[in-house]
């Protein structure tokens, strides 16, 4: 197959290409990082990709989505170029990252402790996501609509916290394990602590990737529906160094919203996440 990854030096492109035979697939990168900004590419190219896998964003941590949300905003024109070009070149099948950050915020509180849901996003009833980030994804969202409505295949995908060994330290989870590698005493933790997440493999979410492919999925989440404290975390990755400090939460760092847990159930129509929380930590203690 003839691939294109837009974003394919970051995080999770990188891990995509490490999946996918190159013998057997045609694989195009474009990437910033690479000297290429892919709206030059989207402006310029006229391939026809068999599969289209749209990773390319302004991302950051926690840091920067509240820091400097304005850069984040460059993601708009980035996906309404893709799909212009999309609508040009007529890919076979086109993967859209978006993010649970599109979920409504309103939903993501500590009280409600909510699996968030495919349809808990309504394209015709709004409610406010999580910075422009997520803004920017439920944008992108809407224009995936458009181009199924043109005769597209459009599969969204809406990962949870993603994570693995090789993630920037500007995510919670690889500066969890660098401070355990180190045996940080004490423990420094974002916020409270308090806060909740869905840990899911990046090996999980490039399977999951090619299942939805080739189940034609529309949306879905992937995530694992595991609800973990970012205290949960430190003390599981503490656990895995073989010793037990205190926590040291900083009440003032930014930490996002409270509870942030996706329903699986669409997701395990197709796949199942094969890497606990557990097991990803010890690969990451191994460097592996």
């Amino acid at each position: 197959m003839k691939i294109l990854i837009t974003g394919d030096e970051g995080f999770v492109g990188t891990n995509f290409k490490k999946h996918l035979d190159s013998k057997r697939n045609s694989i195009t990168g474009i990437d910033i990082k690479s000297g290429v900004d892919v709206r030059d590419f989207f402006a310029k190219d006229d391939t026809k990709f068999d599969v289209v896998i749209h990773l390319a964003a302004i991302v950051g941590g926690r840091a920067t989505i509240e820091g400097n949300p304005l850069a984040v905003a460059a993601d708009l024109a980035i996906d309404a170029d893709l799909f212009q070009w999309a609508l040009r070149t007529r890919p076979n099948h086109i993967v859209y990252f978006s993010s649970s950050a599109a979920y409504p915020i309103y939903l993501q509180r500590a009280e409600y402790k909510q699996r968030l849901k495919e349809w808990d996003i309504n394209l015709d009833h709004i409610r406010t996501p999580d910075f422009t980030y997520g803004w920017a994804k439920l944008s992108g969202e809407m224009l995936a609509s458009y181009a199924r409505a043109e005769g597209l295949k459009v599969s969204v995908l809406r990962p949870f916290s993603g994570y693995g060994s090789d993630q920037n330290l500007d995510y919670p989870f690889p500066s969890f394990i660098k401070r355990g590698k180190e045996k940080s005493d004490p423990f420094d933790v974002w916020g409270r602590g308090t806060q909740v997440r869905d840990f899911i493999h990046i090996e999980d979410v490039v399977r999951a990737t090619f299942e939805a492919i080739t189940n034609d999925v529309t949306v879905a989440n992937l995530c694992t529906g595991r609800a973990t404290s970012f205290i949960e975390l430190a003390e599981l990755v503490m656990m895995q160094a073989g010793y037990l400090a205190p926590i040291r939460t900083n009440p003032k760092a930014p930490v996002g919203v409270a509870y942030r847990v996706g329903d699986p159930n669409k997701m395990l129509g197709f796949y199942e996440p094969r890497i606990s929380l557990e097991e990803g930590i010890a690969r990451a203690f191994a460097g592996a």
